[in-house]
C-alpha cells in the first residue's frame, strides 16, 4: 500500500512535464522459450498423457484421479499394442537432437528413454508377462483405493467398484498369458498372492466402506466383491493345478541378466564386477559385525551375536514401535541436518494387508499430483501357516525395526518421495527407478549410523549391519540364482548363514530372488550413491581448493552430506550413472 500511495504523489509532482507512464520506459516482455524447448514441450506433455492411458494403475497411483477404477488391457493382443507403443515413443523421443535442448531438457530426453529402455526390458525381453505373477501384481493392487485418503469415503468407493468390477477380465488376461509350465517358485508366489487377493475382497473390503450409508452402493460393493473374489480364486486353483506341471527354470541366464542391469539401470558393468563389489561389501560389513559382536556377546558365534540382537522384541510390537521410532527419526534428521524436509506430510504406519505380504515391510507414498495424502508404512505379521518358533523369529528386533524405519521412511523412500513430488518438472516426479529408490533407503541405513543414530549402541549397529548382510546376500544370491546354477535351497542357506536370517525369512528372500533378479538393486544402488558421494565431495573441495575458498574450503565432508543429500534428491529417481554424469560430467570416472 505504502508503495502504491508514493507513486501516485511522484506522478502528480511530474504531470506539468510529462506523463507518469511516461517517465521509465517498459520493461522488455521475458523471451518466451525457444521454437526447439516448445516442441520438447509439447512432445514430453503428450508422453506423459499416453503413458496415463495406456497404464491407467500407474496414473492412478501417481495421484491423477480421472484414471480411477480403469485397468490396462492385460490380454495378449494389449501387451503387443504397449509394446507397439513403447518403442514409438522411444523412435520419437530419440529422434530430437539433444543439441536444441537446454541442459536440464537434455538431461530428460536421457532420463525418458532410460524410462522406456526399462519398460521395453520387462515387458518384451523378460518374459515375465507370461511366467511370472510378480509381473501383475503392481497392476492390480487395490490399495490406493482403500488407505489414501485422496478423496471422501464414498468417491473412493465408487472408484473401487469401478476397479473391482474390472478384475474378471484382468484374471482371464492373466490365466491366458501364463505358459504351462511356470518356475516353482513363479507358481506359489501367484497361489499366495492371488489367493490373498480373493480373501481380502471377501472378506476384508467391505469393513473398509461399511461406513456409507447409500444402500445401493453396498449392493454394488458386495457384487463386485463376489466375481473378484471368484475370479481371483480361478486363478490361484489354474495355479495350485499347474504345481504338477512346476520346474526349477527360473534363471536368465548371463546374457539376459546382464542385459537387465544394463537396460534397466544404465549400469554398464560386467557381472563379475558387480559381484566382486558385493562380496567385497558383505566382507566389509562381516567384519563390522565381529567387531560390535565381539564386545556386545563376546566368545559367541556371529549367528548368536544377531539372534541376541533380535531376541529384543518390540514390546508393543513391530507397528507400534515403528510410530514411536518415526519420531525419534523425523527429529534426528533435522537436529544433525541430514537432508532437506520438503513437506509437512508425516507417514503413518499399519499391518500390511493379506494379499501384500511376500516382504516384511514396505511403504506405499503418495503421488507427485496429489496434496495432503497419507502415506502407509507398512509392516507384515508372520505367516500363520509356519511353525509357531518361525512366527516369532519373523518379527523383527527392536534393533532391526529401526534401520527397517529409517529405510521405508526417515530419511529413506518417504522422504525421497516428498522430494521427488515436490520436484517441478513432472518427468522426474513420475518415474523413479529401482536402483534409485531402492539404493538411496539402503544408503540411508549406514549413513544415518555414520551421522550419529544410536551412537555407542552395539545392538543398534547390529541391527544396522545385519540389514546391509541381508542386502549383500541379496545382490550375491541374484547373481547366484539366475547365472550360476545356484538352486533355491542354496540361496536359503546363504541367507541363513551369512546374513544370519530367520527361517521365514531366509525362504521368502530365497523365493523372491528368482521372480526379482533385480533386487540385487539394493546394493548395487548404495554402492553407486557413496561412490558418487565420495567424488562429488572431492570435486567440491577441488574447486574450493582452486578459488581458495568457497564449496569445499574449510569444510569436512560430512558437513556437506546435506548438500549431497538434496542435490542427489532433486533429480526426481534417474538411473544413478545418468546422475552421474549430470553432477560429475562425462569423465566422472567408474560407478563403484
Amino acid at each position: 500500500m505504502w508503495k502504491s500511495l508514493q507513486l501516485g504523489a511522484a506522478c502528480a509532482a511530474l504531470l506539468i512535464v510529462t506523463a507518469c507512464n511516461q517517465s521509465t520506459p517498459p520493461p522488455p516482455k521475458p523471451a518466451g522459450p525457444s521454437p526447439a524447448s516448445a516442441a520438447w514441450l509439447k512432445l514430453t506433455n503428450g508422453f506423459i498423457e499416453g503413458y496415463m492411458m495406456a497404464q491407467p494403475f500407474f496414473a492412478v497411483q501417481a495421484g491423477r484421479h480421472e484414471f480411477d477404477g480403469q485397468l490396462p488391457d492385460l490380454s495378449a493382443h494389449g501387451l503387443k499394442r504397449e509394446i507397439a507403443r513403447l518403442h514409438d515413443q522411444r523412435d520419437q523421443i530419440s529422434a530430437v537432437d539433444p543439441n536444441t535442448l537446454q541442459p536440464r531438457e537434455r538431461f530428460d530426453r536421457a532420463y525418458l528413454l532410460a524410462v522406456l529402455d526399462r519398460d521395453l526390458f520387462w515387458i518384451e525381453k523378460s518374459g515375465f508377462p507370461f511366467s511370472n505373477p510378480a509381473w501383475y501384481l503392481p497392476q492390480l493392487d487395490p490399495d490406493v483405493y482403500l488407505s489414501r485418503n485422496y478423496a471422501p469415503l464414498e468417491a473412493r468407493m465408487k472408484a473401487y467398484i469401478k476397479y473391482a468390477r474390472g478384475i474378471p477380465k484382468a484374471a482371464t488376461a492373466v490365466k491366458e498369458n501364463l505358459k504351462s509350465p511356470l518356475p516353482k517358485p513363479y507358481v506359489e508366489l501367484g497361489i499366495a498372492q492371488f489367493g490373498g487377493l480373493a480373501d481380502f475382497y471377501a472378506k476384508s473390503v467391505s469393513a473398509v466402506f461399511a461406513s456409507v450409508a447409500d444402500p445401493d452402493l453396498q449392493k454394488q460393493l458386495s457384487d463386485a466383491d463376489a466375481n473378484a473374489a471368484a475370479a481371483m480364486t480361478s486363478l490361484k486353483d489354474y495355479l495350485v493345478a499347474e504345481r504338477k506341471n512346476a520346474t526349477d527354470k527360473y534363471a536368465f541366464g548371463a546374457d539376459l541378466f546382464a542385459q537387465m542391469v544394463k537396460q534397466t539401470e544404465q549400469v554398464d558393468l560386467s557381472l563379475e564386477q558387480i559381484e566382486a563389489a558385493g562380496r567385497a561389501d558383505l566382507d566389509r560389513n562381516t567384519a563390522a559385525l565381529k567387531a560390535e559382536c565381539d564386545t556386545y556377546a563376546p566368545k559367541a558365534a556371529l549367528a548368536q551375536c544377531v539372534a541376541k540382537m533380535a531376541a529384543n522384541k518390540p514390546k508393543g510390537g513391530p507397528v507400534e514401535e515403528a510410530r514411536n521410532q518415526l519420531k525419534m527419526l523425523k527429529e534426528f534428521i533435522v537436529q544433525n541436518n541430514v537432508a532437506s524436509i520438503p513437506s509437512n506430510d508425516e507417514a503413518l504406519v499399519a499391518e500390511a494387508p493379506p494379499y501384500n505380504r511376500a516382504n516384511a515391510a514396505f511403504i506405499n507414498p503418495s503421488g507427485p499430483y496429489e496434496k495432503g495424502v497419507v502415506s502407509i508404512y507398512n509392516i507384515a505379521p508372520p505367516d500363520p501357516k509356519w511353525s509357531k518358533a518361525e512366527q516369532a523369529a519373523y518379527i523383527p528386533g527392536e534393533a532391526a525395526l529401526l534401520f527397517t524405519s529409517v529405510h521405508e521412511v526417515w530419511p529413506g523412500h518417504f522422504l525421497q518421495f516428498l522430494h521427488t513430488n515436490a520436484n517441478p518438472d513432472k518427468l522426474e516426479g513420475l518415474w523413479v527407478g529401482y536402483a534409485f529408490a531402492e539404493g538411496w533407503a539402503h544408503y540411508c541405513e549406514e549413513m544415518m549410523v555414520e551421522m550419529g543414530l544410536g551412537k555407542g549402541d552395539a545392538e543398534k549397529h547390529i541391527g544396522q549391519i545385519s540389514e546391509a548382510l541381508l542386502r549383500d546376500v541379496r545382490l550375491l544370491s541374484a547373481i547366484g540364482l539366475h547365472t550360476h546354477g545356484m538352486t533355491v535351497a542354496q540361496s536359503e542357506k546363504m541367507f541363513r548363514e551369512q546374513a544370519f536370517q530367520d527361517p521365514g525369512n531366509a525362504r521368502q528372500q530365497a523365493a523372491r530372488g528368482t521372480y526379482d533378479p533385480a533386487y540385487l538393486n539394493y546394493t548395487l544402488g548404495k554402492l553407486m550413491i557413496r561412490k558418487l558421494r565420495s567424488d562429488w565431495l572431492a570435486k567440491g573441495a577441488a574447486a574450493g581448493a582452486s578459488a581458495g575458498a568457497g564449496a569445499g574450503a574449510g569444510t569436512t565432508d560430512m558437513a556437506r552430506w546435506h548438500e549431497f543429500h538434496d542435490k542427489f534428491l532433486s533429480y526426481g529417481g534417474p538411473p544413478i550413472p545418468l546422475l552421474r554424469k549430470e553432477l560429475l560430467g562425462e569423465g566422472g570416472g567408474s560407478l563403484l
